[in-house]
């Protein structure tokens, strides 16, 4: 489990360096979150049962996760009271260009996902069109 974690950290770092060396937009975590991803990807093989084993605990504790944006959002009513339109625009917005964008990102890409899907199901066989 602690070798698990190192990988995670281990990009998270990764994305934060490069967050902070280029001056990205994106946070770099996500930068992290997106090179990993892309690593098992390309080697699903690297995506050992200790890893699979741990990042299951973390999704089982994400709920903690949200108390500080939970808290955040309490503590600024106000201000969400008079911006509500703008963030209700970006809410939707960014709802629907996340589904377009997975959508083609799913139709682009069949072969990946078929190699990755046994992997990723916890060893049960996946049943689906792999057009």
């Amino acid at each position: 489990m602690l070798n698990a974690f190192a990988i995670l950290l281990g990009f998270q770092l990764v994305g934060e360096s490069l967050h902070r060396i280029f001056s990205l937009w994106v946070p770099g975590p996500v930068i992290g979150m997106f090179l990993l991803a892309s690593f098992l990807l390309r080697k699903p093989s690297a995506l050992s049962e200790p890893l699979v084993s741990t990042t299951h605990v973390l999704l089982q504790c994400l709920g903690l996760l949200f108390v500080p944006a939970g808290v955040g959002v309490i503590g600024n009513l106000n201000l969400i009271g008079r911006e509500w339109i703008p963030i209700l625009v970006g809410l939707v917005g960014s709802t629907f260009l996340s589904l377009f964008v997975t959508a083609y990102v799913m139709h682009r890409m069949p072969s990946r996902v078929a190699v990755a899907a046994p992997i990723l199901s916890d060893g049960k066989e996946v049943q689906g069109n792999q057009s």
